[in-house]
């Protein structure tokens, strides 16, 4: 890819050779690599730099891979005997080659919210800080039971998945909840609500304090990454699913000055993964799909730019403390 010297890359994978009779031949080629997944004819552009070298070789890839891109999930997945199905959704994968490397020419960022630039406090941390805001005592015993109950229920936005079946009232809103603020505040206070708390007021109290600054931390490399693009000239954007306004939680961490534009999901009525909500990201900042990377940790969601054309790149959500420098590589991505 360095010899190409910014110009497309026809072929990529490895390459092993062996000295014979005093010369070096190739002995294996496979077309297999991270991140660039050539199609199996990639031997066409491979064959011609050992035939301009005089170096013998096999003629072809002894060991052929066949990639395709998911476009529901959002990742390239490898195709075994003739089985083109995506072992990540059971969805079908196009027969056609369609796994193109991502374009490092990459002119904008866009990034989700919680579990990628954000990490909310935990349940335990949440349950402490309403209580206290509501002058309510609970025993320690009490509250760490409450607070698992509350975890194993999802009822923290951003914390962990629902881990119970929903009533069919709450399941509607749930799969809608990032829709509208009304929605949202509804989908996570009924959960809370499958809970017994010492005061029903604490539903909303709860959920009032995670929208607070203060229950969220940056990942430790969240500002590293977002002032090197800034000072690139790399266009920011946050794409999030959300009900509430968060650009208060990106001004109480410093990190406002570095985002170009906010596209939330109760502000347009459109969620993740509907190509809607990035395409009215990509407009906000002035660039073509093609030329940006969304950065993400929900796989459907996030991946769901894959289908307007974006390049995708996913992290981990985990605690901030787990997970010092996941966006680093986002530079090496991008211009």
């Amino acid at each position: 890819m360095a010899c190409a010297a910014g110009a497309d890359v026809p072929a990529a994978g490895e390459m092993g050779f062996v000295p014979a009779a005093g010369r070096w031949a190739v002995d294996e080629v496979t077309n297999h690599s991270t991140g660039h997944c050539p199609d199996l004819d990639a031997w066409q552009a491979v064959g011609r730099a050992p035939d301009r070298a005089g170096v013998e070789h096999p003629g072809r890839s002894i060991h052929e891979v066949v990639f395709r891109l998911c476009d529901e999930y959002g990742e390239r997945s490898i195709v075994r005997e003739q089985d083109f199905v995506c072992v990540f959704r059971g969805n079908a994968l196009p027969r056609r080659w369609n796994a193109a490397p991502y374009d490092h020419r990459m002119t904008a960022v866009l990034f989700d919210f919680s579990g990628t630039l954000f990490r909310i406090e935990s349940t335990d941390s949440w349950l402490r800080a309403a209580l206290d805001e509501a002058g309510l005592p609970l025993a320690e015993a009490e509250l760490t039971r409450v607070a698992q109950e509350l975890e194993h229920v999802g009822a923290l936005p951003g914390g962990v998945a629902p881990r119970v079946s929903m009533p069919d009232e709450l399941a509607a809103v749930w799969d809608v909840r990032d829709e509208s603020a009304e929605l949202h505040r509804a989908a996570y206070t009924g959960l809370s609500r499958l809970v017994a708390l010492p005061d029903p007021a604490l539903h909303d109290t709860l959920y009032d304090r995670h929208m607070l600054p203060a229950a969220w931390q940056p990942y430790p490399d969240s500002a590293e990454v977002l002032r090197a693009l800034r000072e690139r000239g790399t266009r920011v954007g946050v794409v999030s699913n959300i009900g509430w306004d968060l650009r208060p939680v990106f001004r109480a961490h410093g990190l406002d000055p570095y985002v170009d534009a906010y596209v939330l999901s109760y502000e347009h009525g459109v969620q993740k993964p509907d190509p809607r909500l990035f395409k009215t990201a990509c407009t906000a900042l002035g660039v073509e799909p093609r030329n940006v990377l969304m950065v993400g940790d929900d796989r459907r969601a996030d991946g769901g730019a894959a289908a307007l054309g974006c390049a995708v790149h996913f992290v981990d959500h985990l605690p901030a403390a787990q997970r010092p420098d996941a966006l680093r590589p986002v530079l090496d991505l991008v211009d």
